[in-house]
């Protein structure tokens, strides 16, 4: 006898309302975060990559252990440490560096890869084997991607897609460890959130003095750009970043980094630049590829074995 919650037979593989929202809220963290390279090119003062990180990561890191009053206990302390490090301190920096050296489209699409190095993580930490379904079509989206924003036009600097993929494997590390870890018991994502974001910024705030400096001049227009950055690509990302990746799988969360380089071409086209042909193509790629990940592969030969009998039957009705 069936049971209300079993799913009929031969019925599609569906997203809950839950699931839907979950994935909806958590992709509000990747399209901030594409933003980011307009935002360090237009509006912040250059070369203080290490500056901008730190009013990134120590205001909204402060705000959000200010907002929750909660500190970590045993063994949460280093832990805490370790995912700031990976998730903001080492991170935020390397992000910079790409968006001042690279094109905006070009620094976004090293992130991209982040799903295969996620998937290939996840294998040595977690054990949990991606299927090849998700391994296809993390391919396809990084394909998608480099379709949209890589052309004879891209400027590639050493050094800006070396920072580029460094921050992209320190997240990714930062993404497992989180999945392998969790949170602890009734502390939500904003209180880890700012554990991490602190974290983050205590460790760039020494490096910050004694190498860089403040700038000279932070005019008003750098001033909204960082509140921007601490604020929805901080504090409120990275809350709903680590909501998401708590309820999701991380087959189906790492893919939404698809959306910070999709972000990032559409703000260059509001900035006056345009798409050709295999560029469009490339972006509608990268949305089927992001949005093909949050479901499960379809079971065709299930489906073919349940099929044999129906038709069989029908013939047989033909007959009579």
């Amino acid at each position: 006898m069936q049971t209300l919650t079993e799913r009929p037979p031969g019925s599609p593989r569906t997203m809950s309302t839950q699931q839907v929202a979950t994935v909806a809220l958590t992709a509000l963290a990747p399209v901030s975060w594409g933003t980011t390279y307009a935002v360090t090119t237009e509006l912040l003062p250059p070369g203080h990559p290490l500056f901008a990180g730190l009013m990134r990561a120590l205001p909204a890191g402060l705000a959000g252990l200010a907002i929750t009053r909660v500190l970590p206990r045993g063994d949460w302390w280093w832990k805490a440490a370790v995912l700031g490090v990976l998730n903001i301190g080492v991170l935020f920096p390397l992000l910079f560096v790409a968006a001042e050296r690279l094109p905006g489209g070009v620094a976004a699409t090293l992130g991209a890869t982040q799903p295969l190095l996620v998937a290939g993580l996840a294998i040595a930490v977690l054990h949990d084997r991606p299927t090849a379904w998700r391994w296809a079509w993390g391919v396809l989206g990084v394909l998608g991607v480099g379709l949209v924003v890589l052309g004879p036009e891209a400027r590639l600097d050493t050094v800006g897609v070396l920072a580029g993929l460094g921050g992209t494997a320190t997240m990714a590390g930062g993404v497992v460890l989180t999945k392998r870890w969790g949170r602890p018991a009734g502390v939500g994502p904003l209180t880890f959130a700012g554990w991490q974001l602190t974290a983050g910024g205590l460790l760039l705030l020494p490096l910050t003095l004694a190498i860089e400096g403040v700038p000279q001049r932070i005019d008003a227009a750098a001033g909204g750009g960082y509140l921007w950055l601490g604020s929805m690509g901080g504090l409120i990302a990275y809350t709903l970043w680590f909501r998401g990746i708590g309820r999701l799988p991380v087959g189906a969360s790492a893919p939404l980094v698809l959306l910070s380089p999709l972000v990032a071409t559409v703000v260059g086209i509001g900035l006056g630049e345009s798409l050709s042909l295999p560029q469009t193509a490339g972006f509608v790629l990268a949305l089927a590829a992001l949005l093909a990940a949050q479901f499960n592969p379809p079971n065709l030969r299930r489906h073919i074995a349940r099929g044999r009998p129906a038709a069989d039957r029908l013939r047989e009705e033909r007959i009579r």
